[in-house]
């Protein structure tokens, strides 16, 4: 009889525990498919690199959805992981590295998507033999994979070296030439120097890149990496200063190549197969070519009457610069928001903030409650549905849900993007294409992991 008592009591209590717990995953997937249609609302999907999860091997460990610094981007649904805002992902990968199953890639578009970018190879090589693409400009923004993309161009180069040694020595010819002085380029001329290449590194503007134009403070690295030479960083969260400090020391080594201020014109491969690379101040001849350029290119303009006034601008540096100033910034993106909140931070400021959508959709979690914060304060008044249309010496006129506002005016920060360098690229050669990119990099990790597994099988053999 007591052992029935007992029985009773525990199945008692065991369904108390399973009820529980279906009750939790069932909350848990309603906010998880909540969470879908909120993204759904914002965009049509990720733009860029992002997790491809292959449900035939996920077991549902949820593993992925706690590791993700942007917030929600993964969530359980039916036991298994899925995108739900793949708006918010920028490529960091720590869901594909947390995997225990290796069950996630990261890839470059969803499986409805398409993108018009340069045609590149799996060793990040152009249609043209030699010209390789490293960085943003492929289509990864995140520092990590830049620093990663810039090393391994290196290495091939050095391995297509050692076939090229009959081929006779032009001493007036460097290995390699890089263009660009970002993170992808800093990589590349490290490995450079690590491999004892002949190379120089052109940078139109300074060493840093699109990192030395941000704003003070502003996070550029939330996970480890590692540059060639100098080892892992032991932090896992960079500013933009701890970086630019990075760059300074490597700034002062003798053997750092590079040659600032200096924009790339024209790229042309001759028939014995070396390039000619004409700058605005000199001309090179080398045998690879390594572009590591911003894909940012150049401020997009708004055409808007009185754009050409000093006060108008495209990048925040010094934030502290300003006090005691009526400011507009316009745009929704993440760098417009931190700077808006950046200047609203300063003495006396008054910052008004302009996008041209209801709400902001593709910024960084953080982001999106530092923002809130700063609305509820009045740190920052949000004009959202607005747009400018007029900007005078001391004022500023928009069109705010159809109707037209004046407001005060010192200064004006424009974050409308910029237009990637493309012409530049089919001018040279580069061919680009449509491309199903999610497709291309899930049989290219299959086939990775298929090659792995019978290199191990062949090892084994062997023993």
């Amino acid at each position: 009889m007591d052992n029935l008592i007992t029985l009773v009591i525990a199945t008692v209590v065991t369904l108390i525990f399973v009820r529980s717990y279906l009750n939790k995953l069932k909350k848990r997937e309603e906010l998880a498919r909540q969470a879908a249609e909120k993204g759904k609302v914002f965009s049509e999907g990720p733009k860029a690199q992002h997790p491809h999860i292959d449900t035939t091997y996920c077991i549902g460990c949820q593993t992925c959805t706690t590791v993700c610094p942007e917030g929600d981007v993964l969530a359980m649904l039916g036991g298994k992981a899925v995108i739900v805002n793949g708006y918010k992902c920028i490529g960091h990968s720590l869901c594909a590295e947390a995997c225990p199953v290796g069950a996630i890639t990261m890839v470059m578009a969803s499986p409805s998507m398409s993108a018009d970018m340069p045609r590149l190879t799996p060793e990040y090589e152009t249609n043209i033999e030699n010209l390789f693409i490293a960085g943003e400009l492929g289509g990864l923004a995140l520092i990590k994979n830049a620093v990663n993309q810039g090393r391994d161009c290196i290495d091939t180069i050095v391995n297509r070296m050692k076939n090229r040694a009959t081929n006779g020595n032009h001493s007036d010819v460097y290995d390699v030439l890089i263009v660009g002085a970002g993170p992808a380029g800093i990589s590349a001329s490290l490995r450079a120097i690590e491999s004892k290449l002949n190379y120089i590194t052109i940078e139109r503007d300074e060493v840093g890149g699109t990192v030395a134009k941000y704003p003070r403070q502003k996070l550029v690295m939330t996970s480890p990496l590692e540059f060639p030479m100098y080892g892992k960083f032991k932090k896992t969260e960079l500013s933009k200063e701890n970086l630019l400090a990075f760059w300074d020391m490597i700034l002062s080594r003798a053997d750092f190549n590079v040659c600032t201020s200096a924009k790339v014109e024209d790229i042309k491969k001759g028939e014995d197969g070396i390039f000619a690379v004409t700058t605005t101040i000199n001309s090179y001849r080398a045998h690879a070519v390594v572009l590591a350029l911003g894909r940012a290119g150049e401020p997009r303009k708004l055409g808007v009457k009185g754009e050409e006034l000093p006060k108008v601008m495209y990048r925040l540096i010094e934030a502290d610069h300003y006090v005691n100033k009526n400011i507009l910034v316009v745009g929704g993106g993440d760098s417009a928001i931190e700077a808006a909140m950046g200047l609203a931070n300063q003495s006396g400021n008054k910052v008004t903030l302009s996008y041209r959508q209801e709400r902001f959709s593709r910024i960084k979690e953080r982001n999106t409650k530092r923002i809130e914060d700063c609305i509820r304060s009045g740190k920052v008044k949000v004009l959202f549905k607005s747009s400018p249309v007029e900007f005078a010496q001391d004022t500023v006129i928009l069109i705010v849900d159809g109707s037209v506002q004046e407001i005060p005016n010192d200064f004006v920060w424009v974050f409308a993007g910029g237009t990637p360098p493309n012409d530049f690229l089919r001018k040279i050669g580069v061919e680009f294409g449509m491309r199903d990119m999610t497709l291309e990099a899930s049989n290219e990790a299959k086939q990775v992991a298929l090659s792995k597994k019978q290199s191990a099988q062949a090892a084994l053999t062997t023993k």
